[in-house]
Order: structure tokens, then C-alpha cells, then sequence
């Protein structure tokens, strides 16, 4: 029985999601570009993207049993960059999506009771995934018809831009998928490749991971390359610089209807030596539910000292 999309996409909505649309799982087109991606050695130190691409491949094989993809965008958008990327800072920053409560936990709550909504309709599988696991999701959405994937290699949506989550419910419903996204609507615009300070989008929709001050202030364990460290202009944890730039964001990047996402003001007059002071309780207390847990007291106490030294 084919499930009516309808539906779901209702559901979605009324949870407070941006968006939703439904993909087929099969077989990527991309499956070449992982590969010479990987064997380039973009993916750094994050070797599970090397045991994952079997099935990012082939999203069929990420959940026995399940045959769709239920996409969600979750926008986390609250307010603009305290400066410009060009402009001086007074202390450093971290990336929007990380200002507020932790997404996977966040996003997470509500995916759960959309998960548990299809359950309701007769499904036996019901995964759901927030930026976890080895789901492509930038290429489900796409096939979702939700955006299409641009220059900085983030899903952009016409007359909404890019700042959200991708996440998804992997199910063994049967819907009428959505028509992909097939347009491209960067055109000869390179703004978030010229604006990269560490040169991490080394082509069109090509990101070196291991220059990307996202991946080198979350992913990257041990000391920061001085060669990079320098070129953080005060970015403590993330970055936005290749979204802020992005005209559709400039343009139609709106506020989050999600209160999780609000920006704490732990932040707001913390000195050079923040991080060095706190204890492990304390920054247990203060940060355990928002992003900055993955990289830890110590990545933290490294990003900070890098983003003083860079800040303009």
C-alpha cells in the first residue's frame, strides 16, 4: 500500500520542521566522486567515512528493510554573524547551529515523534538519523526535491538558503517520492570559494576537509597546523563564512521557529584564558548539551587560543 506523502509532510511541518520531502533509497550517482574524494585524503582523520561508503553508496543498505527516506530541514538560523567575516572581532565566535542547544539532541526529539507517527501508519522500520551514521544526507535531500547542492557543497533551498539540518526517517513505507532537485541555481557565483581564508573549497562542490576550520576545530584531534591556526579570523568552534557569504543566505535566511536553537550567552565576556580556567565539572555544566562537548574541554581550551591569536 502506497502511503499518501501528504500526509507526512503535514506532520513534519506541523512539528515544527522547515521542510520535508520523500527520496527513493537506491544507488548514488556520486559513487566515483567518493571515491577519488577519499582517495585524495580530504576526509583527514575522519576514517568512519571510509568504512561508511558502502553504503553511502547504496543508501538500501543502511537499514535492513527499509526502501524511503522521510527528509526533514531543521532551520537554526536566529540571528546574523556578530561581524562580517571582513570585519574586526573583539573576541572570537563560534558557528550559529552551535550557539544553542546540541541539534542531535534537539532535532532528535522531534524526529522521534515523526518516526513514531509512521509507525502509526503501519511501518515496521522507522530509523531516524541526525547527522549520524552513514547516511548521505545532502543527496537524499537533494532527491527530495528539498534544494540542490551548491558551490560550498551545502544543500541550498531557493527563498530559504542553507542554514539547517538534514535529517531523516529511513522507513519500509511506500510513498510517491518527490522529483529531485535537478536546476542549479549558484551560477557563475563563486563568493563562498573566493571568501574560504584556509583555500578548504579547492573546487566547485570539492572541500578539503583537513583545511576546513569546521573539521579542524571539531574533528581534528592534536595540535592545529600553525599554517591554518593563523588563518582563523576567530572562529572557535565552526565556521560560517562560506554560508554567510552565500546571497541566497544574504537574502532569505530566516528566523528559527525552534527555541533549542537560541544563543546562549555563556560565551558573551569570555577572556582569552575562559576555557583554561574551567574545570571538567564546569564545562560539564555549562556545555555537556551543546555542540562544544565533541571536541571537549581540551579541543576547546586548543580552539580557543587559536581563534584569540587570529581574531582581527
Amino acid at each position: 500500500m502506497t502511503i499518501n506523502a501528504a500526509e507526512i509532510r503535514r506532520e513534519a511541518l506541523a512539528l515544527g520542521f522547515l521542510a520535508c520531502g520523500i527520496a527513493e533509497l537506491g544507488p548514488t550517482r556520486h559513487a566515483g566522486e567518493l571515491d577519488r574524494w577519499l582517495a585524495r585524503g580530504f576526509a583527514g582523520s575522519m576514517r568512519y567515512l571510509h568504512r561508511q561508503a558502502k553504503k553511502r553508496k547504496d543508501s538500501r543498505q543502511i537499514v535492513a528493510g527499509a526502501r524511503t527516506a522521510v527528509v526533514v530541514l531543521d532551520n537554526y538560523h536566529t540571528r546574523p554573524s556578530p561581524t562580517s567575516p571582513a570585519s574586526p572581532r573583539s573576541r572570537p565566535t563560534v558557528a550559529k547551529y552551535a550557539r544553542g542547544r546540541d541539534y542531535h539532541l534537539a532535532t532528535m526529539e522531534r524526529l522521534e515523534r515523526l518516526a513514531r507517527h509512521l509507525r502509526g501508519l503501519g511501518a515496521s522500520v522507522a530509523r531516524p538519523f541526525v547527522d549520524g551514521g552513514p547516511v548521505p544526507e545532502r543527496e537524499l535531500a537533494q532527491r527530495a526535491g528539498l534544494g540542490w547542492i551548491g558551490k560550498n557543497t551545502m544543500l541550498i533551498r531557493p527563498g530559504t538558503g542553507s542554514f539547517f539540518f538534514i535529517a531523516s526517517v529511513l522507513t519500509d513505507l511506500a510513498f510517491s517520492p518527490d522529483t529531485p532537485f535537478e536546476s542549479d541555481h549558484c551560477g557563475s557565483c563563486t563568493r563562498c570559494l573566493d571568501a574560504c581564508p584556509t583555500g578548504a573549497l579547492v573546487e566547485e562542490r570539492i572541500l578539503d576537509a583537513t583545511r576546513c576550520i569546521s573539521y579542524l576545530t571539531i574533528e581534528h584531534k592534536g595540535p592545529i597546523p600553525e599554517d591554518l591556526a593563523g588563518k582563523f579570523g576567530g572562529w572557535a568552534f565552526g565556521c560560517d563564512i562560506c554560508n554567510d557569504v552565500c546571497p541566497w543566505n544574504e537574502r532569505f535566511a530566516g528566523q528559527a521557529p525552534a527555541p533549542d536553537f537560541a544563543p546562549r550567552r555563556d560565551l558573551d565576556d569570555a577572556g582569552p584564558d575562559f576555557f583554561e580556567r574551567l574545570t571538567a565539572e564546569e564545562f560539564d555544566r555549562r556545555f555537556a548539551d551543546t555542540p562544544l562537548e565533541r571536541p571537549g574541554l581540551e579541543g576547546m581550551r586548543r580552539n580557543w587560543k587559536a581563534a584569540w591569536d587570529s581574531k582581527d
